[in-house]
Order: structure tokens, then sequence, then C-alpha cells
């Protein structure tokens, strides 16, 4: 779960929530109770872990774009 960081534009209030990526963004100012919070991501100790066996960039490249072409061999011959 990402950490938020939202300020409000009314009375210029910082500061940061640990929620869900589908949670809705919230709307209204824990200080001035006014609905003019906008959100950010993260906030100065922001940090983005990733969890699992581990990311390469072979995992996303487009596989036949990488593989060596075959020649194409004539089939007619030629002759002389």
């Amino acid at each position: 779960m990402p950490t938020y960081e939202y300020k409000c534009c009314e009375c210029e209030y910082v500061y940061e929530v640990f929620h869900k990526i589908s949670q809705e963004p919230l709307k209204e100012c824990p200080k001035c109770h006014k609905e003019t919070l906008q959100r950010g991501i993260g906030g100065q100790n922001a940090v983005l872990n990733f969890k699992g066996s581990g990311f390469y960039i072979t995992d996303y490249t487009n596989q036949s774009a990488s593989a060596p072409k075959a020649e194409k061999k004539d089939s007619k011959k030629t002759s002389k």
C-alpha cells in the first residue's frame, strides 16, 4: 500500500495517509473541514518496495522482436 500526501488548497495543511490504491481519495481536510484536498503520491520519505522473486528487463520484452530471424532460402534454382 502506498503512502499518499494530501494538501489542502484552502488552509495549505499537508499530511500523509497510508491506504490502498483502490481506495477513493480523501476529500475533506481534517484541519479546516473543507472539501479542498489534493492527493499526491508519497511524501519526502516515499519508498517503493518490490516483493517477489525479482523483476528483470527480459520479463517485459517482446520475445518475437528479440529472436533472430531465419534467412529465407530461395527454393528456385537459377540456371545459366
